[in-house]
């Protein structure tokens, strides 16, 4: 069986990575599997797909072997599109995702409401070229934070085919539509033909 490294230590998004690659002969890792230690990878890319990269080709580089990362966020048209390549730190890294939230909703007020998720995911196979793959999930921010499902900012993205918010929905629902989906699907599709 191959090995696939996920870049990530949010459990979240490798249940999802997980989820959608599970008919692939393919073991799904974590950086807690095969690190000894946690990582603290900076992020100096200026777009998702950069900082995608700088992850996958961080941990490649440590572990020599296919590394999948994955850089996504929200990107809110009336905010310059913010929080962007910084949602994860956006408010500081250690602001509550209510927070958060609650800070997109009222900035808000009496403005577009036009928004997307952005995933972009790099695969590092050494001695390979990088494959890169970027998808998005456009929506609008809810005017409250609703749903228990998802993480981040799934509670204040509403996802009008749905008529629900990001984390009202059900993982197969999920699994449908969201950018993470899409740019996994496309990814599936290659593995497919290299593996």
């Amino acid at each position: 069986m191959k090995e696939i490294i996920v870049a990530s230590t949010n459990q979240g998004k490798i249940k999802e990575i997980k989820a959608m690659l599970k008919d692939i002969d393919i073991e799904v890792l974590s950086m807690k599997d095969v690190l000894e230690q946690e990582l603290e990878i900076e992020e100096t890319g200026t777009t998702f797909k950069e900082n995608a990269l700088i992850k996958a080709q961080t941990i490649a580089n440590i572990v020599n072997k296919p590394v999948l990362a994955d850089d996504s966020g929200l990107e809110v048209d009336a905010l310059d599109k913010q929080p962007g390549i910084y949602s994860a730190r956006f408010l500081g890294a250690d602001t509550s995702y209510n927070i958060k939230n609650q800070y997109i909703i009222d900035a808000l007020k009496d403005k577009e409401r036009t928004a997307r998720f952005v995933c972009a995911l790099a695969l590092v196979i050494p001695g390979q070229e990088p494959i890169l793959i970027e998808e998005t999930m456009e929506g609008l921010i809810n005017d409250k934070i609703e749903g228990a499902n998802g993480f981040g900012y799934d509670p204040i993205f509403y996802f009008p085919p749905c008529q629900m918010t990001s984390a009202m929905m059900s993982m197969e629902e999920k699994n449908k539509y969201s950018h993470r989906a899409k740019a996994l699907k496309k990814l599936y599709t290659i593995l497919k033909e290299i593996l």
